[in-house]
């Protein structure tokens, strides 16, 4: 497919996007781009070299239903309507574990001192799996329907991840324990296996109902020094579960990011071996490593340069060229939100030209 050169033309605003109550800054700007920014986004994930410039997290939003009791739990609830209240945060998950909203850090944890599980071996006596069909998805689309006209990706959120969940029933100590227990494993895996059968259902309800094509799945894998387990242990313990939800992803065309704090440098190849397309990871671990290493496997985040805030124009263009041609190896998502507006055009701007050229 010819590329189509850059024009001007398309730095003409013709609206803003949707955004979320609560979200993450103003509802970023649409401009006359020659395809959408959904398009855009799909091809630069599943392959080729026709994208016509590098996504940034402006293309993107994502929903965290309160249909889904686990973001009502932790506080993270992101929809079309009202923001909780003090009152509202906190609470029982979606399986019955009770969370704590700490405002001093503006989240929540799991209620200390009673873990649900001891033994992972006990878990299909003692954990309750939600009913899935139960939940409030026609709520769930009757309030965000405007999503469905969205030409931006937007997707849903899952908050509580494989390894995530374990620590909700077993808290943190007992779950990274009982990960490596070779007497516990063969139940974790199996547990890891229904709850991808319990993620893989809801994934659909999402589809159903707002017509999402991106699946966000947070779970931590490690601290900001090193990851909580082992490479080997990830390959046998995570990646049979999250691949299975990935390649459902992928047969229903949707892009799936894995969401994972921590210096998880060591566990990429993990995430590469499940399939995922996506991870943004955080500012300790090595990007541009990564990005020689593994960009052309997996698709990075990528910070965008500190920006003076008495940059001049010329100067943020310049820096957003460097930026570009410093990166046009593989297809990346460009993390601009801290850059500024100007820096997002001018990221777009410099992605098209280097990519495509200009009249």
């Amino acid at each position: 497919m010819s590329k189509i050169p850059f024009s001007p033309k398309e730095m003409e605003v013709v609206g803003n996007y949707l955004v979320t109550t609560v979200s993450f800054g103003a509802p970023p700007k649409k401009y006359n781009t020659p395809i959408s920014a959904l398009e855009n986004y799909q091809r630069a994930v599943f392959g080729g070299d026709d994208y016509l410039w590098m996504p940034s997290s402006n293309d993107i939003v994502n929903i965290e239903s309160r249909c889904n009791l686990d973001h009502v739990a932790r506080a993270e609830v992101r929809d079309l309507g009202p923001a909780q209240t003090l009152e509202e945060k906190g609470g029982p998950d979606m399986f019955g574990i009770e969370w704590v909203f700490v405002p001093l850090v503006g989240g929540s944890m799991v209620k200390p001192g009673a873990p649900t599980l001891e033994d992972a071996n006990d878990w299909p006596q003692v954990i309750k799996f939600p009913d899935v069909d139960a939940m409030d998805w026609a709520g769930c689309a009757e309030l965000n329907a405007p999503f469905k006209n969205e030409d931006r990706v937007v997707g849903c959120c899952f908050q509580n991840g494989l390894f995530e969940r374990l620590i909700s029933f077993m808290d943190f100590e007992g779950a990274a324990m009982a990960i490596i227990d070779e007497d516990q494993q063969d139940a974790i895996l199996a547990l890891f296996d229904k709850l991808a059968d319990m993620y893989i259902a809801m994934i659909q309800k999402y589809i159903d109902a707002i017509d999402v094509k991106e699946v966000l799945f947070h779970d931590d894998w490690g601290s900001q020094a090193a990851p909580f387990y082992s490479l080997d242990t990830c390959m046998k313990m995570v990646v049979p579960a999250l691949k299975k939800i990935v390649d459902f992803c992928h047969s229903k065309g949707l892009i799936f990011q894995q969401h994972s704090c921590g210096k998880n440098e060591l566990l990429v190849p993990a995430m590469i071996a499940a399939g995922v397309d996506i991870w943004c990871g955080q500012t300790m671990n090595d990007k541009e490593m990564l990005y020689e290493k593994y960009g052309k496997d997996i698709m990075l985040g990528i910070e965008a340069p500190a920006i003076a805030p008495d940059a001049t124009d010329e100067e943020i263009e310049a820096a957003a060229k460097e930026y570009v041609e410093k990166h046009l190896k593989y297809p990346f998502v460009g993390i601009t939100r801290m850059a500024g507006e100007k820096f997002t055009e001018a990221f777009y701007r410099q992605s098209r030209i280097a990519l495509c050229g200009q009249e």
